[in-house]
């Protein structure tokens, strides 16, 4: 079992806290007489306990209903689901030089982490059936998310990414952390994606040790080598008067070396992306890997029972509603 809109269930700890207010705040219904003794016949009369019952039925329809709007749903039965037997790490550098402005996304100038994270989604939604975690870093390495199925988890991940406020690039770390991700998974292919503008200067790890770990887990690395050739415009502030952002060229410095040598070592590849277009070709190259497939258990449909809550919620109110009118109706 499990519940599709689970935040609806936070609103049950607010029942508690109406209940008290409105004990708080009712007064009991009485009448107003001249003497007591015109009412001398019925003071031995004990007090009804119809009208907590009443606010008792209406405080449970309101609880079923909460949870009926959680959407509960059981899962009738498990059926083997097609799945490719590639298992992906991407490492994204998202160290200060990644807000460098040398790229462009419909027409208009973006910085490489928003390019990057929009072709990593459009590589994301391409393999379905691959498991795909994420590393990031800068001067250290982020397990932003471990390798998953559930690409809607890893796409919300991916949407909050900016650039890390930290010195330095951890390549080797990068890479490390990212087989240390895929080391554990028993599939047949296991690969990282490696992505950085720039050159290992922080971290414990030297990148050539880490690809040499890879190669012996049997871990295929692509790197890519992002930013335009020479200098690249990157904003250092905003002006007063325009509200404009500012900017100054930096030189790119890749590391192309060494990343070229990490891909020959784990039999993957190297790609340099100095603009929009080669960048989305690489990832599309990277798509073309070849895929084995596998199967594996799923829950092959969820059924809704959120009416087998609501509809007993609805007859309570009704309930009441009919109760309190007749039977059961105060005097004014």
């Amino acid at each position: 079992m499990r519940f599709d809109s689970p935040w609806w269930l936070l609103a049950l700890a607010l029942l508690p806290v109406l209940a008290w207010l409105r004990s708080r705040t009712s007064h009991d219904s009485a009448f107003l007489y001249s003497s007591v003794s015109l009412v001398k016949g019925i003071t031995a009369l004990s007090r009804s306990q119809a009208g907590a019952f009443l606010v008792n039925l209406r405080w449970l329809a309101l609880a079923l209903l909460i949870i009926a709007m959680a959407r509960p749903q059981i899962g009738s039965g498990r059926a083997p689901v097609r799945a490719s037997g590639v298992d992906i790490a991407v490492a994204l550098d998202l160290s200060g030089s990644m807000i460098a402005e040398d790229f462009e996304l419909r027409g208009e100038r973006v910085s490489r982490v928003t390019i990057a994270k929009d072709v990593l989604g459009t590589f994301i939604d391409g393999r379905p059936s691959d498991r795909i975690g994420l590393v990031v870093f800068a001067g250290r390495a982020y397990i932003a998310a471990p390798p998953t199925l559930d690409h809607d988890f890893l796409r919300r991940n991916i949407e909050r990414l900016e650039a890390l406020r930290e010195p330095g690039t951890a390549i080797g770390s990068a890479l490390a952390a990212s087989v240390n991700r895929l080391r554990d998974l028993k599939s047949k292919s296991r690969i990282c994606v490696l992505m950085t503008d720039g050159q290992n200067n922080a971290g414990d790890i030297p990148p050539l040790t880490a690809a040499d770990a890879a190669k012996s887990l049997g871990v295929k690395v692509y790197t890519i080598g992002v930013g335009t050739h020479g200098s690249a415009p990157t904003p250092v502030g905003v002006d007063r008067n325009t509200g404009r952002k500012v900017y100054q060229q930096m030189p790119v410095d890749i590391d192309e070396d060494t990343l070229r040598e990490i891909a020959t070592r784990t039999g993957g590849k190297y790609y340099r992306a100095d603009n929009t277009k080669a960048l989305r070709s690489i990832y599309a190259e990277i798509d073309r890997l070849e895929k084995s497939e596998m199967e594996t258990p799923k829950f092959a449909y969820w059924e809704e029972i959120m009416q087998y809550l609501a509809a007993p919620a609805l007859a309570f109110l009704v309930l009441e509603m009919i109760l309190g009118n007749t039977v059961w109706r105060k005097l004014p």
